[in-house]
């Protein structure tokens, strides 16, 4: 057991290196709290390795991934619209942060959940899992994992401090387009042209309603500051007597 812990925690953490999972930790950490992302991150490793080890030691299959694989890219589109969106937060939708924290984690964990089905990670899990005790690769290839994501959480954190929050926001969207579109590709690769159709024709009409409702949005923001803060008056200041 220990053999294969260490075997599979050296093996995934090298494959996770630069991985997109690792970009997307970072990605997150860059938007929201370390602590929130990395236990999301933590519940999704967990389960996809659990899955991972099920297949590889009980059952020595695998799942086709590609339709996994575009639901993923898709929200990753949804995610950086979201993100050019911005967000916002009033006095009395401050006091509800533990909801929001709630939220973020499981839109996070469902977000890596997609995007490591069928990631080589999780077929290396199987591989490994084939071979070599069940428990140990489950665990170390968990830790393995979430090591490296959590690298990445720091290196997006420092990042964090030295950029303004606007700058960080257009970055984040530009790699969650990137992830996108990294995701799609992977899933489309040898699909029928009824999917590759389903899918582009499904990319264009997130686009287009998250574009819609970007301008709508930013439209309602500039109404919203004139009217906070008018511009001031052109009449002459009276004379002083």
């Amino acid at each position: 057991m220990i053999a294969a812990l260490a075997l599979s925690f050296a093996v995934i953490f090298v494959a996770e290196l630069g991985d997109k999972s690792q970009l997307m930790a970072m990605t997150f950490a860059l938007r929201y709290r370390w602590w929130v992302v990395l236990s999301a991150i933590l519940t999704a490793t967990t389960l996809v390795h659990a899955a991972s080890v099920f297949l590889g030691h009980f059952l020595g299959l695998s799942i086709p991934t590609e339709f996994m694989s575009i639901v993923g890219g898709l929200s990753m589109l949804v995610f950086g619209l979201w993100t050019v969106r911005g967000d916002e937060l009033d006095d009395d939708e401050s006091s509800k942060a533990g909801r929001v924290g709630r939220s973020v984690f499981f839109a996070v964990m469902s977000s890596f959940l997609l995007a490591e089905l069928g990631d080589k990670t999780m077929l290396a899990t199987i591989a490994l899992a084939a071979d070599h005790d069940w428990l140990g690769v489950w665990i170390g290839s968990t830790i393995g994992m979430v090591a490296a994501d959590a690298l990445a959480i720091v290196v997006g954190r420092v990042l964090g401090r030295h950029l303004p929050e606007r700058t960080i926001a257009l970055g984040a969207a530009v790699l969650f387009f990137a992830f996108a579109i990294w995701l799609i590709v992977e899933g489309l690769i040898g699909a029928s042209a009824l999917v590759v159709v389903l899918t582009l024709v499904a990319a264009a009409v997130i686009t287009a309603v998250g574009v819609a409702w970007i301008v709508a949005t930013n439209r309602r923001r500039a109404a919203e500051a004139l009217a906070e803060d008018p511009l001031p008056s052109t009449a002459p200041a009276p004379f002083p007597k």
